[in-house]
């Protein structure tokens, strides 16, 4: 019915030995272990703290819930391919993958910006801050940003999964990205790469300039704060947000944000690992480690 004639894939993974790629599925539950755990306790943390129940931290929960699905969606799979037990993929479930993790990846930047909008007013208003940034509010954005991250998705899939595949069925890395699908293809692959780039620039850009311009306005308010304690609280309530954007935005750039598949696969299978295992693990970690609060309410929870 799509036009191919290939109905599976073969996920390479990574090259090595064999005691290489045990070491790397090691470091990969491991992490993906941390993962989970971490930011299943901001969620627990969140929802049994009445003190963090406020936007912030609603926000916090819900990019806390995506990371966990986001991994999980990339690191059980991999495991099977470094290990030699599940190196094939259907088709379905290949476009099924990117369709999850294209998804996932638009709705984080969506939330992201949703965030340094939220910080934006709390520092730049925050007479106004309560009137404005109310229950319903919070709860609208965060509707719109993931209903928002899989509608600007479903086209980029649809059209990915027209594509024809006559061999070979090779897949250069240990998962299903656009970048190899369009290297596997032996059909016309000019719309695929079009929507990309525009989708690219809708989702992952616009976010991006608007995190920017919300960053801008929230560092000259910081600047105009009299006292250094002031600024130095103004802050520290916002850069655990900028150390996590700035993570996610640099790598996303590099594997989306271009007019065509230019990057080597070995080079984007690298970016990806640090994209989809890594940058869901340093999140829970940032958020603690540079905020009080958290970390008080993590004390006091491990006494009790």
């Amino acid at each position: 019915e799509n036009g191919t004639t290939v109905e599976e894939f073969i996920l390479l993974g990574f090259p090595g030995t064999q005691h290489f790629r045990v070491s790397l599925v090691v470091v990969f539950a491991l992490m993906y272990f941390l993962t989970v755990v971490g930011n299943a306790s901001i969620i627990a943390l969140v929802w049994t703290n009445k003190n963090f129940h406020t936007p912030m931290y609603f926000f916090l929960c819900n990019l806390s819930f995506l990371e966990i699905w986001y991994t999980t969606g990339v690191v059980p799979k991999a495991i099977g391919v470094m290990l030699g037990t599940s190196q094939t993929i259907s088709f379905s479930v290949c476009i099924l993958q990117l369709f999850f993790l294209l998804s996932l990846g638009s709705t984080e930047c969506f939330l992201l910006s949703v965030m340094a909008y939220d910080r934006y007013l709390a520092i730049c208003y925050p007479l106004r801050y309560n009137s404005v940034m109310n229950s319903v509010l919070s709860v609208r954005l965060v509707l719109s940003s993931w209903l928002g991250g899989f509608v600007s998705i479903s086209l980029l899939a649809f059209l990915t999964s027209r594509l024809s595949f006559c061999g070979p069925d090779v897949i250069n890395h240990f998962l299903c990205d656009i970048d190899s699908c369009l290297a596997l293809s032996c059909s016309d692959t000019w719309p695929v790469e079009l929507a990309t780039f525009l989708v690219s620039i809708i989702v992952v850009v616009a976010s991006c300039v608007v995190t920017l311009v919300s960053y801008v306005n929230i560092i000259s308010s910081i600047l105009r704060i009299q006292s250094v304690h002031g600024r130095k609280k103004a802050f520290s309530t916002c850069s655990a947000h900028l150390s996590v954007v700035t993570i996610w935005y640099g790598s996303t750039m590099f594997l989306y944000v271009k007019p065509s598949a230019q990057n080597t696969l070995d080079l984007n299978k690298l970016v990806n690992t640090f994209n989809t295992v890594v940058t869901p693990l340093l999140n829970p970690f940032i958020y603690t480690l540079r905020n009080k609060e958290v970390k008080q309410a993590l004390r006091r929870a491990f006494q009790k």
